[in-house]
C-alpha cells in the first residue's frame, strides 16, 4: 500500500526525489514513469543510491538543505542502524526528510534474527525531534505519508510491514493524532485497555473480541506515533487513555523500551524480550508470543 500511496503523491508532488538503498523492488519506493536519475538523465526523479545506507540518508538531507525538492529514502528497518547518524542530522537541523523503513519486525521470517529488527524502533523513538510512523493498515499508512510529506521542521520515519494487513474498520485519520480509539466498549469506562501500533493491531481487536465473551469489555488504541501522540493536549490523551483505567496490555512485537510510560506500574506488555529466529512468520510470531490467546490470557491476569 505504501508504494501505491508514493505512486499516488508524486503525481501531485512533481518535485518528489528519493529511491532506496538498492532495495526498491521490496521497499516499493519506486516512482513509475517518473525517470531514473543519472549523469545522462537529470530529468529521472528516481535515485539509485547503491548498498551505502549513510551516504543515502546524507544525500537526502543534502537536497532538503538545497530546496525545492521533498526527499525520501529507504531500506529494510534492521539496516536502519547504518542510517541513524545522518538521521541524527536531520532532526538536528529539522529537515523533513522521509525514510521509508520496511520489514519491521520478526514477521521477516524466514531471513532470520540478522534481519529481524527488534530495538531499532526504540531507537528511532528516543531521537529528538524525530516522528516515527508503524501504521497498521492502509488508511494509517496514508496518514503517515501525508504527515511526512506535508510537516515542515521534523523528518519522519514510515515503519512499515513486510506481510499484508488486513484493513482495519476502525481506523481512521486519527492516526494524525499519534494515537486514537480504534474500538472502543461499550462502557462509559473501559474494563482495560490494549494498546498497539503495526501488524499487532489486529491481534488487539482479535484479543476484544474474545474478552468481551468473557465479560471483560476493553478499548483497543492504536498507537502509530508515540512523537506525534505527546504533542496532543493533555485534555486529548487523557480521552484516549483514561488515567482512571490501569489495567492496560501494550503489544508489539519489536522491544518493550518505552512501552511502560503507556501501561503503568499495573500493565503488561508482550513484546519482544530478545532476538528473533529463522522460521515461518506465523511460527514465529506463535513462539514469541503474539497470539490472540496470550493477549487475551494477559489482560486477564490483570484482574
Amino acid at each position: 500500500m505504501s508504494g501505491k500511496i508514493l505512486n499516488k503523491a508524486k503525481k501531485v508532488m512533481p518535485n518528489l526525489m528519493g529511491g532506496a538503498a538498492d532495495l526498491a523492488p521490496s521497499t516499493k519506493t519506486y516512482m513509475e514513469g517518473a525517470g531514473d536519475f543519472s549523469a545522462e538523465n537529470y530529468a529521472g526523479s528516481n535515485m539509485h543510491f547503491g548498498v551505502r545506507e549513510m551516504a543515502m540518508a546524507a544525500i537526502g538531507n543534502g537536497m532538503m538543505l538545497h530546496g525545492g525538492l521533498r526527499s525520501f529514502v529507504s531500506t529494510f528497518f534492521v539496516f536502519s542502524d547504518y542510517v541513524k547518524p545522518m538521521a541524527r542530522l536531520s532532526a538536528l537541523m529539522k529537515l523533513p526528510l522521509t525514510y521509508v523503513l520496511t520489514h519491521d519486525s520478526i514477521g521477516v521470517g524466514e531471513d532470520g534474527p540478522t534481519h529481524e529488527p527488534i530495538e531499532q524502533l526504540a531507537m528511532f523513538r528516543s531521537m529528538p525531534g524525530f516522528a516515527v510512523y508503524r501504521p497498521c493498515d492502509a488508511t494509517e499508512t496514508a496518514a503517515a505519508w501525508y504527515y511526512a510529506l506535508t510537516n515542515q521542521d521534523t523528518p519522519t520515519a514510515l515503519v512499515l510491514s513486510r506481510q499484508n494487513l488486513p484493513q482495519m474498520a476502525g481506523s481512521s485519520k486519527e492516526a494524525l493524532k499519534g494515537a486514537y480509539i480504534l474500538e472502543d466498549s461499550d462502557k462509559e469506562t473501559p474494563d482495560g485497555i490494549i494498546i498497539a501500533s503495526g501488524s499487532e493491531v489486529n491481534l488487539a481487536v482479535s484479543a476484544k473480541a474474545e474478552l468481551k465473551n468473557a465479560g471483560i469489555d476493553v478499548r483497543v488504541v492504536s498507537m502509530p506515533s508515540m512523537d506525534v501522540f505527546e504533542k496532543q493536549s493533555e485534555e486529548y490523551k487523557e480521552s484516549v487513555l483514561p488515567k482512571s483505567v490501569r489495567k492496560r496490555v501494550a503489544v508489539e512485537a519489536l522491544s518493550d523500551f518505552g512501552w511502560y510510560r503507556y501501561v503503568g506500574l499495573d500493565g503488561k506488555v508482550i513484546c519482544m524480550k530478545g532476538f528473533g529466529a529463522s522460521g515461518p512468520a506465523n511460527q514465529l510470531f506463535e513462539h514469541f508470543g503474539f497470539t490472540v490467546e496470550n493477549v487475551v490470557n494477559t489482560v486477564k491476569s490483570l484482574f
